[in-house]
């Protein structure tokens, strides 16, 4: 495992693939490798782009991608493709549309699947950010699922967050209650080149009008990514917010609260998992779930019962700690 997170930081690129998959496998060694791996993490920056699927988010990226490394900035793009409930497999198909990127080895594409988590991102999106920082990339893209409205799990994980909307996407109403455009920091109307796409973009900016006190109103950049109209306007709205985020001090803010949040996170994870370890040593679940299934005991005071079973600390940690 040394000598993996050796390799990753050289910028091996079977090391950062092979390291990728034990994060979302939830290998038993993953937590040694994310402990190595956290010190040479800090220095990318993470780019979110969210829609409603269909939007055109992965050939907007595709476009994106031509236009940063122009730049002369390295990129990973993490693509968290729907995992069916039925098969539990997933397409990851992004990694197709983006196949003209395969050979420049300044470009690492992943594609995950969400493997039951909802709000647009896999439950592993995070591990392998930190990965492809400590990689030494430049600037991270992630493309979110696109599960619709509630989509909002990728601004407690981006610097900044693009949402795609595409004209005739739903009345002003639905753009103004639509829980997605609370975390956008920079939109976009793509496939501007059809009908209504002036009407969207009006919708956006009335809706933007209304609110006060904004630090930051986000630019509204339409786009037809077919054609790579639009992209070179974006990319500078990327970098303008980029460069508020720093003069302003936000961005050192979010990642102090992003860091909370994990720091949080993994508590909670590490309290699940101790919890339901001492269950299964102690208790006969099925037992009782059995029991429950005949209405015999009720889960409320089941729960109650199961926690007052078990003892979460051993005497010794108590005494040690």
């Amino acid at each position: 495992m040394q000598e993996l997170v050796a390799e990753l930081l050289k910028g091996n690129r079977r090391a950062a693939a092979r390291m990728i998959s034990l994060v979302e496998n939830d290998d038993p060694q993953k937590r040694e490798l994310l402990k190595d791996v956290y010190p040479h993490t800090g220095n990318a920056y993470v780019l979110g782009v969210t829609g409603a699927p269909g939007s055109g988010k992965s050939s907007l990226v595709d476009w994106l991608l031509k236009q940063i490394r122009k730049d002369d900035l390295t990129v990973g793009v993490i693509a968290v493709d729907p995992t069916s409930p039925f098969s539990g497999g997933a397409i990851l198909g992004d990694r197709i549309r983006m196949q003209d990127h395969a050979l420049d080895s300044n470009i690492f594409i992943r594609s995950m699947g969400t493997r039951g988590s909802l709000g647009g991102l896999s439950r592993a999106t995070r591990e392998a950010i930190q990965v492809l920082d400590a990689f030494g990339k430049d600037l991270i893209i992630i493309e979110t699922v696109g599960v619709g409205q509630s989509e909002v799990d990728i601004v407690k994980t981006a610097d900044s967050t693009l949402v795609v909307l595409t004209p005739a996407g739903g009345d002003s109403v639905q753009t103004i209650k639509a829980g997605i455009m609370e975390i956008a920091d920079i939109f976009v109307v793509n496939k501007s080149d059809l009908p209504g796409a002036d009407k969207t973009a009006t919708e956006i900016n009335t809706m933007l009008d209304m609110k006060n006190d904004q630090a930051w109103r986000p630019p509204v950049v339409p786009t037809v990514s077919v054609s790579n109209e639009g992209i070179y306007e974006l990319w500078s709205a990327v970098q303008e917010h980029r460069r508020h985020m720093e003069d302003s001090g936000r961005l050192l803010e979010i990642r102090r609260e992003r860091v909370r949040r994990e720091l949080t996170e993994q508590v909670e994870y590490l309290v699940k998992n101790r919890i339901w370890d001492r269950v299964k040593e102690k208790i006969e679940l099925e037992s009782l779930v059995e029991k429950i299934v005949k209405r015999q005991k009720d889960p409320y005071s089941s729960a109650g019962d199961l926690l007052s079973k078990i003892k979460f600390y051993d005497q010794d940690s108590e005494e040690g700690d």
